[in-house]
């Protein structure tokens, strides 16, 4: 029979979502009895994740600061007919750089890799071991609940870390270059020079089906960078795939239960994300300085704050599952790309907001006026459809 590890508060899933929460709880309350389960070898999995400056609050930065390894003043996108810079701050954190900080922070106690969980309640984690883990709150953040409750579009992608025989002379995040050929619904890559000789490559298609073609998106990496005399490399390098839901409409509720009823979430499986763009680091930031500002780490109070939190969010983002409608569902695969050229038209603190999630009604007008990229009818009929 195993043992009773009692906590104050488990997080299931060392993930970002539930790393950034572990490390929030312990900057703010030092003597808290903080658990992070985990079932692989290292917190944060194999990934990098990238963000806007604007997408964090200046107040939160603090949370991020240590986890960054890169940043850069400005980023280019490039359309079959527009290229543009942006004057914006990005910055880049890596899987090993978010556990090597939560290594170093939290305390060795706090830290249960390896552990597979077989189950979990408001106050309760049972372990793979037979270990029990009782808390005072549990919070779960292992990656998405059941998906097909929501209807959905999806990003996915392949991305390589490339070591070059010579400079790449590039200086700036290329964050979309569209200037590819359109295939598997709309195509772009994306490229962060990590340094002078370090290019990584990301091949990445908003498309109807979440299937990737592992073997074919490594050889349009090598093609790209090829194509643009970056020869060298990938063997032994950083290599990731993730497939990302795009939220079309869906039942927010259900899609809550069915990762848990009665128990705190976030990341993912709360349906924290970016409807658009799948991302959900600025959701982690906003959702772990929440739950750190709470006086009541309960089970009870920690699921009322998480659900209250994720649902007013779901409520508040429907123009960008609107946007996703038509992107997915009136726009012909091929033609999807000009609904993103024509956006990045726009002003730059509008296109900030969108990315942030934080887009305000003159942003929501904006976007909407003027001649759309998508067939009238279509848009109306997609609108119509959703769920």
């Amino acid at each position: 029979m195993g043992k009773t590890i009692p906590c104050d508060v488990a997080i299931v899933g060392g993930g970002l979502a539930g790393s950034l929460i572990a490390l929030a709880l312990t900057e703010r309350h030092p003597t808290l009895d903080v658990r992070l389960i985990e079932a692989g070898a290292s917190f944060g999995g194999n990934h990098v994740w990238s963000f806007f400056g604007s997408d964090v609050a200046d107040s939160d930065r603090w949370l991020l600061a240590p986890l960054v390894v890169h940043g850069w003043q400005g980023y280019d996108v490039a359309f079959p007919a527009l290229r543009r810079t942006l004057d914006a701050t990005y910055y880049s954190i890596t899987s090993e750089r978010l556990d090597a900080v939560v290594r170093a922070r939290l305390p060795a106690r706090a830290q249960m890799t390896g552990q597979r969980v077989l189950a979990c309640s408001a106050t309760a984690v049972v372990l793979g071991d037979g270990d029990r883990v009782a808390a005072g709150g549990v919070i779960d953040a292992r990656g998405p609940a059941d998906l097909s409750l929501l209807e959905l579009g999806w990003q996915k992608f392949l991305g390589r870390e490339l070591q070059l025989g010579v400079p790449h002379g590039v200086t700036r995040p290329v964050v979309m270059d569209a200037s590819v050929a359109q295939l598997d619904g709309y195509r772009f890559v994306y490229c962060l020079p990590f340094s002078p000789t370090t290019m990584f490559v990301e091949d990445t298609y908003y498309s109807d089906t979440p299937d990737l073609d592992v073997p074919v998106l490594r050889e349009r990496v090598r093609a790209y960078a090829g194509a643009h005399g970056w020869h060298g490399s990938a063997g032994g390098a950083h290599e990731e795939t993730g497939v990302l839901p795009v939220a079309i409409g869906g039942d927010f509720d259900a899609y809550w239960r069915s990762g848990g009823a009665g128990v705190a979430k976030a990341g993912m499986r709360a349906g924290l994300f970016h409807p658009t763009t799948g991302y959900s680091l600025p959701d982690a930031v906003r959702t772990a300085m929440l739950i750190a500002g709470s006086r009541d780490l309960s089970g009870a109070a920690l699921h009322a704050l998480t659900h209250g939190h994720a649902r007013t969010c779901w409520r508040s983002r429907g123009f960008y599952r609107m946007l996703d409608a038509m992107l997915f569902k009136a726009a012909d695969p091929q033609e999807r790309y000009r609904v993103l050229e024509r956006f990045y038209r726009l002003d730059a603190r509008l296109i900030g907001r969108f990315y942030a999630g934080q887009s305000t009604m003159m942003d929501k007008a904006r976007v909407l006026t003027g001649k759309p990229p998508v067939p009238i009818g279509r848009a109306i009929r997609a609108l119509a459809g959703r769920r």
